[in-house]
């Protein structure tokens, strides 16, 4: 009768000690998180201890049901987020990430966190989180600026200007850039505004060129930005095996013409040609994936435009839609889409310098 009293009493305890570790797993599991102002999923990790591209994808399985294919996050959301390994990153299973060691690789992003004020006090530090791009230069430069809005698109009485969309855009290419490891100069500035999740922009004049004030004249305007990239170009290739620059536009047709990104290269140089062809096959399978009964009608081509020749790196000119439409002007107004648009050209680029190794 004892050792049956006994018998029960231990079957208990250690049904009460499985109960007991269940829920903890299962809590500890199910921590989660909302994200703030501006951050994308990276961003959003690296806040909460985990950075690294195995930490980026364990959180897309974990949150597939509320990201809804979209690797966007949306404000008052809360996220699962993947269990901590041993308190450190989950980088490469567990291994040493490679960009802790680029100091002493030549060509090499020489900082793990990068402070960069042009982003907004809540973005300005960006953590490395991959070495995909290490040993590469960009030069991104969003259209017009300064004295000069660019296109001009309404939503009743509201104005959007081109410059500050494509500026928004611009920043969020660069930052996506450095988190993979690239050096990044942003070549049109505003010491103000930074990365913007508001939908109408407020529009300004205080763009300049690297400090330098934008003329208006449109030939001086576009000589001066494509004279700093070579000014830069000239030392950068000295220690950058990829060096690219790209040109951000919005365009402006008539209000029922939707369009959708449009990829431009030079005449005269293959790597620019190639570059815009795996932008556009990158957006594609986006659209693919994202919109698949809509499809992707964003054309590749060659234009004699000034930027493109004459610029030394490699270029690609990018209209990122018609402000005027209706339908695509979402694609701008709403800051989840253009962190997608950042997005998924920081993929192509990643793809064309595989692709150019």
């Amino acid at each position: 009768m004892t050792n049956s009293w006994n018998m029960k009493r231990i079957l208990c305890l250690l049904a009460i000690l499985f109960c007991t570790l269940f829920v903890f797993n299962a809590s500890a599991q199910e921590e989660r998180d909302s994200p703030r102002r501006g951050e994308g999923i990276s961003a959003f990790l690296e806040r909460n201890k985990r950075s690294g591209k195995n930490y980026y994808q364990e959180f897309l399985k974990l949150n597939e049901k509320r990201l809804k294919g979209k690797e966007e996050l949306q404000l008052g959301v809360k996220y699962a987020l993947p269990p901590l390994r041993n308190g450190r990153n989950f980088v490469d299973g567990g291994k040493k990430d490679s960009v802790n060691d680029s100091a002493s690789k030549p060509g090499g992003n020489k900082k793990k966190t990068i402070n960069e004020p042009l982003f907004g006090k809540a973005l300005a530090n960006v953590k490395v989180t991959s070495n995909r791009l290490q040993g590469t230069c960009f030069y991104v430069v969003s259209g017009h600026g300064g004295p000069d809005p660019g296109a001009i698109g309404r939503v009743g009485k509201i104005e959007l200007h081109e410059d500050e969309y494509a500026y928004d855009v611009a920043l969020r290419l660069a930052r996506n850039l450095m988190q993979e490891g690239a050096e990044v100069r942003i070549i049109i500035q505003d010491a103000k505004d930074g990365i913007r999740d508001d939908r109408y922009l407020a529009n300004s004049n205080r763009e300049t060129c690297m400090g330098t004030p934008i003329p208006l004249n449109q030939v001086a305007r576009l000589q001066q930005r494509c004279a700093k990239i070579n000014e830069l170009y000239k030392e950068d290739c000295k220690h950058y095996k990829y060096c690219r620059a790209i040109f951000l536009h919005v365009d402006s047709r008539s209000k029922s013409h939707q369009t959708d990104v449009f990829f431009y290269h030079s005449k005269s140089k293959p790597d620019s040609k190639r570059l815009a062809k795996t932008m556009k096959k990158t957006f594609e399978s986006k659209y693919g994936k994202h919109q698949p009964n809509r499809g992707f009608t964003g054309t590749v081509s060659a234009r004699n435009l000034y930027v493109l020749a004459n610029t030394s790196p490699a270029s690609v000119f990018v209209e990122l839609g018609n402000i005027q439409n209706t339908f695509d002007q979402r694609r701008f107004v709403i800051s989840s889409n253009r962190q997608a648009l950042a997005k998924w050209m920081m993929e192509g680029f990643i793809t064309d310098y595989e692709n150019a190794k």
